[in-house]
């Protein structure tokens, strides 16, 4: 669990996808802030600073590695780190990555519990959230089943 209230953005134009993620996020005691585009991810970043965020790789308003491009030539996000996530098949090239932050790809379907490990080992955190004991996973965790493309 962070400790600070750290904030992640999420940037995906897709409601489930924002949904299970950032629920996922949220209770591990996580800020979370949302984009739908690249233009809107771009200016949110600039203004909020999070950090870290995660991206989908289609997307309008400008792909997430066209995101993570200029968000590397800024000087006030240029250390961001990034998750993208990506359709099957739709794997950038790690020639395409040299100008990014991007740390991570994760295809979709992913699993929400693999991306909140990920997002914790990228931030440096070892501490695990609490689970709530009397709380059942269907109703309340949406990871019951993986986020989907």
């Amino acid at each position: 669990m962070p400790t600070e209230a750290q904030t992640i953005l999420i940037v995906d134009d897709e409601p489930h996808v924002v949904h299970v993620v950032g629920f996922k996020l949220k209770a591990a005691g996580f800020n979370v802030e949302v984009a739908t585009n690249g233009k809107e991810a771009y200016e949110r970043a600039c203004s909020i600073l999070p950090a870290l965020i995660i991206t989908d790789f289609q997307m309008p308003g400008g792909n997430g590695l066209e995101l993570a491009t200029r968000l590397r030539r800024n000087a006030d996000t240029a250390d961001t780190p990034l998750i993208m996530l990506t359709a099957r098949g739709h794997l950038a090239p790690l020639s395409e990555l040299a100008d990014t932050n991007i740390r991570s790809l994760l295809a979709k379907p992913f699993s929400p519990r693999n991306l909140l490990k990920k997002v914790q080992e990228l931030l440096g955190i070892t501490e695990v959230a609490p689970v709530d004991s009397h709380a059942r996973p269907a109703e309340t965790d949406p990871d019951a089943g993986a986020a989907a493309a």
